[in-house]
């Protein structure tokens, strides 16, 4: 069990906690413990790289991490008003189809292994400073001016590329 790993763990156990601030109205709180959250994010991949820290643990339990806390994050932030349904739908579909295309090469026995694309790393770093301006808007009162529908079209087009990306390569592999 490495650092990086038990942080990533405990971002897991942030999901829950900052889901039912943001039921409960708590919106500073919710946003110290997201900005933490999303910060672990970080922090566990510059030192399993750098300290050479990875594992084959890590590289499972990340990605669900990361998932488990957006789409948490986005489907509860819609259920209270805070974002459009529209963006959640994409958001969550795009992880759906991950999922489900990695099942369905395991499940033919053309199993396939996806490492993270540039686009999807600026996806969720997208998703997790949109998330984080919705929370803190919410928790400061601060008029967003703009910043919050170019923020949705920045999230909803890197979305739209990394699902792009992933479909393109599953299609490559499938059909090798």
């Amino acid at each position: 069990m490495t650092l990086p790993n038990l942080i990533t763990i405990g971002r897991l156990f942030l999901v829950p906690l900052v889901v039912a601030m943001i039921l409960e109205g708590r919106w500073q709180a919710a946003f110290v413990v997201f900005v933490v959250a999303g910060v672990s994010d970080a922090v566990d991949g510059i030192l399993a790289r750098r300290f050479g820290m990875a594992s084959e643990l890590g590289a499972y339990l990340d990605p669900i991490a990361d998932k488990a806390l957006i789409v948490s994050i986005y489907i509860t932030l819609a259920f209270v008003g805070a974002v459009p349904a529209w963006l959640v739908v994409l958001v969550v579909s795009r992880d759906l189809m991950i999922v489900a295309a990695v099942m369905l090469a395991w499940f033919i026995d053309k199993p396939l292994v996806m490492a993270p694309f540039a686009v999807s790393k600026l996806n969720t770093v997208a998703q997790i400073v949109f998330a984080a301006l919705l929370l803190g808007v919410r928790a400061f009162g601060v008029d967003p001016g703009l910043t919050v529908e170019v923020g949705q079209l920045v999230v909803a087009l890197l979305t739209l590329g990394s699902m792009t990306a992933y479909l393109a390569l599953w299609l490559r592999h499938m059909a090798a």
